[in-house]
């Protein structure tokens, strides 16, 4: 295995990224193929994968912005502004995310095993992806 730089680690997190999008996608038509209630648990699953993305791009977008953070620390930027900025940013993303949460659950009602099922699909595109990793060539 070589050592992951920068650059591998966005071709690694690009793969995670599409691989989600196709599961959501995949599980999305799938819960609509279900007998019972298929547009809720359809609507359920997508939004879950909804939650699920948004809080991958928030994260992965706080990651870089840390990383910027870190260089322009160095430069003329005062720490002090650097940090406040994060944080306000890091609480509006999770402030957003419980938002969407809320009006899921409690709004729309949709149901609860559907946004899980939905919400799992970042987890299970990085697991593919670590297994895709510890694969002999």
């Amino acid at each position: 295995m070589t050592p992951a730089g920068p650059a591998s680690a966005d071709t690694v997190l690009t793969r995670i990224e599409r691989r989600a999008l196709v599961l959501a996608a995949a599980a999305t038509i799938l819960a609509a193929l279900l007998p019972g209630r298929s547009v809720q648990n359809a609507a359920a699953v997508a939004g879950g994968a909804a939650l699920a993305l948004v809080s991958f791009w928030a994260i992965r977008r706080g990651i870089s912005g840390l990383a910027h953070a870190v260089l322009a620390a160095a430069g003329a930027t005062s720490p002090q502004s650097i940090r406040s900025r994060m944080l306000t940013l890091f609480v509006l993303r999770y402030a957003l995310l419980a938002g969407m949460a809320y009006v899921m659950i409690a709004r729309l009602r949709l149901p609860p095993l559907g946004l899980l099922c939905g919400a799992s699909v970042t987890m299970l595109a990085a697991a593919a992806e670590l297994t895709r990793r510890f694969r002999p060539s």
